[in-house]
């Protein structure tokens, strides 16, 4: 990440306090939320630079072309770890009912909600990488987003 700001490019690595286990003690380390991957912001015609960087393996895409995150889901997880949340990395979720925040410091992220271990949870996803995180969310604070129903033609 440091090679990057140096760099000049705007890099966000979302970490999670993990707790290790080991034979004597159990240690708290911050670590990524999605393991091998740091967002960077890029100019797609110019990503030499980015991929001659020490440990960048590759830019993630489809057939070869670098494909970008939706710009709502980094902002979605900005706000999270912006807000001193304590996010935690989820299986991945494709279906479920989508959730949008209406109080507290996350107002307006969507994502699904989940009760897990008797408690609420958000879940956002970053479909590309289909990986996700969850956070701790007062159910009161959230509200169903209606699904649109495709009406067919007649």
């Amino acid at each position: 990440m440091t090679a990057l700001d140096e760099k000049g490019y705007e890099v966000f690595l979302p970490t999670w306090l993990d707790c290790r286990r080991y034979s004597d003690r159990i240690k708290k380390i911050q670590a990524p939320l999605f393991p091998g991957y740091l967002f960077c912001r890029l100019d797609v015609l110019d990503r030499l630079p980015i991929l001659t960087t020490p440990h960048v393996k590759f830019i993630v895409g489809f057939g070869g072309e670098p494909c970008a995150i939706e710009e709502r889901e980094i902002a979605a997880l900005q706000r999270v770890v912006e807000a001193g949340t304590a996010p935690i990395p989820w299986p991945y979720l494709s279906n479920g009912d989508r959730v949008q925040v209406q109080f507290g410091p996350l107002t307006g992220i969507e994502g699904f909600v989940l009760r897990a271990d008797g408690k609420e949870r958000l879940i956002l996803s970053v479909d590309l990488l289909q990986r996700s995180v969850a956070v701790e969310i007062d159910r009161s604070h959230i509200r169903p987003l209606v699904q649109k129903v495709a009406s067919p033609n007649v």
